[in-house]
């Protein structure tokens, strides 16, 4: 999603279904019932005639996954489980309702302030024109992740510490959720990629960076 997106329309489309939460079809606006999720992809070849998704596009993404190719036995069973009639034997894992409720759960999680403040000074931390940045983000990053960004690297982690079955989220959620969370929100400078360093190169090393105890 960093370089290219879907034409303008599209990305229209993307940012009212995750701002207003509707979706508009010629001059009738639907309201998308909870739960939905919105997805945007990017596939590595074929880029051209594509246009660029915004970066203030971009931050309201939660995530950015990075999927490569399957390992040896998953691609076995999707060739050997391919069909003409792929959807028939799906059968519903969840139901809405239990959806609604784990997210409700979910939400419900607290973090404690030392921990708040952990995703905040990693996220300041990657601006380059802040007193918490290394010397090295001033080397290789242009822009750094927005206030979006440690809110849903808290949001994330509540979601991880909820699957371990833990009540409280700690420092070692947020960083095991960073990746994702932040790669998709730092703009690299020419520096950066002149040296090969990508945003998972730069984030890994903030992480390495951060203090044990991060003071308010």
């Amino acid at each position: 999603m960093r370089s290219t997106g879907p034409p303008p329309k599209t990305q229209a489309a993307l940012l009212e279904a995750m701002q207003e939460e509707t979706v508009t079809v010629g001059e009738k606006t639907h309201p998308l019932e909870a739960p939905f999720i919105v997805l945007a992809t990017q596939n590595p070849i074929e880029q051209e005639g594509t246009y660029p998704l915004p970066e203030a596009q971009l931050d309201r993404f939660m995530l950015e996954l990075i999927i490569d190719y399957p390992s040896h036995e998953d691609e076995h069973r999707v060739v050997a489980e391919h069909s003409f009639t792929p959807l028939d034997k799906l059968q519903p894992v969840l139901s809405r309702d239990e959806i609604l409720q784990f997210r409700e759960a979910v939400a419900q999680v607290p973090a404690a302030p030392n921990v708040v403040d952990y995703a905040v000074q990693l996220v300041r931390s990657s601006r380059p024109r802040d007193d918490l940045a290394p010397d090295y983000i001033e080397q290789y990053v242009h822009w750094g992740a927005s206030p979006r960004a440690a809110q849903h690297l808290i949001l994330a982690g509540r979601a991880r510490a909820a699957c371990q079955g833990r009540f409280n989220v700690a420092r070692e959620d947020v960083a095991a959720v960073a990746l994702p969370v932040l790669r998709h929100r730092l703009i690299r400078t020419f520096r950066a990629e002149a040296k090969g360093k990508t945003t998972d190169d730069i984030i890994s090393e903030l992480l390495e960076d951060m203090p044990s105890e991060v003071e308010r």
